[in-house]
């Protein structure tokens, strides 16, 4: 049985910094496409970052240069760094794995499997 665990969200002043996790078990971690997404209320689900399973990585322009994604395959486990903080980034993140080859296109409905979300709220 797949399962994705989000955990590391929280509640940050504009400038700070979160590191989310993604703890995911029951498929061959390694072979699939991760990413992140994020949806705040009342907007559509958009793909902040994904990495592909030869650590190609690609971010949305709203978080190049403030967010990072990596992975541990030892571990199972998807990260994402997010720095300078603003109070757009607000909105429930996602972790998501794809086993096609088109993750990096940040579509979401390109990707198979899901996690619950962590809420991210950043204030001014």
């Amino acid at each position: 049985q797949v399962q994705m665990v989000e955990s590391g969200g929280g509640s940050v002043q504009a400038g700070g910094y979160l590191r989310l996790s993604c703890a995911a078990s029951g498929y061959t971690y390694s072979s699939y496409c991760m990413a992140w997404f994020r949806q705040a209320p009342g907007k559509e689900r958009e793909g902040v970052a994904a990495i592909d399973r030869d650590g190609t990585t690609t971010y949305a322009e709203s978080v190049k240069g403030r967010f990072t994604i990596s992975q541990d395959n030892a571990k199972n486990t998807l990260y994402l760094q997010m720095n300078s903080l603003k109070p757009e980034d607000t909105a429930m993140y996602y972790c998501a794995a794809d086993e096609g080859f088109y993750g990096l296109g940040l579509q979401f409905t390109e990707f198979d499997y899901w996690g619950q979300g962590t809420q991210v709220t950043v204030s001014s």
